[in-house]
C-alpha cells in the first residue's frame, strides 16, 4: 500500500475508533496556513478533540507516537487555535495522538488522550 493510500486507511480507522466511541466527526484534514489537524472530533456538547494520526508499518525506528514532533505540535495548535477562532468555541478542547500499526484485522489502534 503507497504511503498517502496508507495515510488515508490510517485516518478513517482512526475516525471509525472515536465514532464507535460516541464521537462526532466535525472535520477531517482540517488546514491553516501550513498546518493542518487530520481530525476534529467533538465529545458530546462540550469538548472539541485534535487528532494527530500516524501510521508506521515498521516499528524497527520507534513507534508512530513518537514521531509527532514539538514542531508539528505545536503548528497543531496553531491550527486548531485558528478553527476555535473561526466557530467561536468556548468550551473544552484536547489534542489526541492515534498510532496505528497495520494487523491482519486491519490496524492496531492506539489513542494517547491529551498527548500534548
Amino acid at each position: 500500500m503507497s504511503s498517502p493510500t496508507l495515510g488515508a486507511a490510517g485516518e478513517q480507522a482512526a475516525a471509525e475508533y472515536y465514532l464507535a466511541k460516541g464521537y462526532t466527526l466535525v472535520a477531517r484534514n482540517y488546514r491553516y496556513r501550513r498546518s493542518e489537524v487530520d481530525l476534529i472530533m467533538q465529545e458530546g456538547a462540550r469538548r472539541l478533540v485534535f487528532v494527530e494520526v500516524k501510521v508506521r508499518t515498521d516499528l524497527r525506528y520507534g513507534y508512530p507516537e513518537e514521531f509527532v514532533t514539538p514542531a508539528q505540535q505545536q503548528r497543531i495548535r496553531r491550527a486548531a487555535e485558528q478553527y476555535i477562532i473561526s466557530h467561536n468555541w468556548h468550551a473544552d478542547i484536547r489534542f489526541d495522538i492515534v498510532a496505528l500499526t497495520p494487523n491482519s484485522a486491519g490496524f492496531r489502534v492506539e489513542a494517547f488522550e491529551d498527548a500534548f
